[in-house]
């Protein structure tokens, strides 16, 4: 096992400690680069209780994406879609491949 699968299985486990199936995973828009090519997005969560969850490095280590040390969040490279919709679309295909990444719900903050 390589490093990089440890890591990302190792985010996977921690993540379904923190997110069941029909939870909403909000996200927040950290930056865009000069040419709007790339944006960096947070992913936070709320337990039962409100305390907020910051999973920026975890999402990014489960999709094999950049994380943006400098702004906060998770890099993305597309810019032709909603990418809050589609970083937690991936999060959720990748933890329950089976739900066909509609597990989680996505809300803008």
């Amino acid at each position: 096992m390589t490093k990089k699968q440890k890591e990302r299985d190792e985010a996977r486990a921690r993540l379904l400690e923190m997110v069941k199936p029909g939870d909403t995973v909000h996200t927040v828009l950290r930056h865009v680069s000069r040419s709007g090519m790339s944006r960096s997005i947070s992913a936070i969560i709320y337990d039962e209780e409100g305390n907020n969850y910051n999973i920026d490095y975890l999402v990014s280590r489960l999709l094999d994406c950049p994380y943006d040390g400098k702004n906060g969040g998770v890099k993305r490279g597309e810019c032709s879609m909603d990418m809050g919709f589609d970083l937690v679309y991936n999060l959720s295909s990748r933890l329950w491949p089976d739900d066909g990444g509609y597990a989680l719900k996505q809300r803008w903050l």
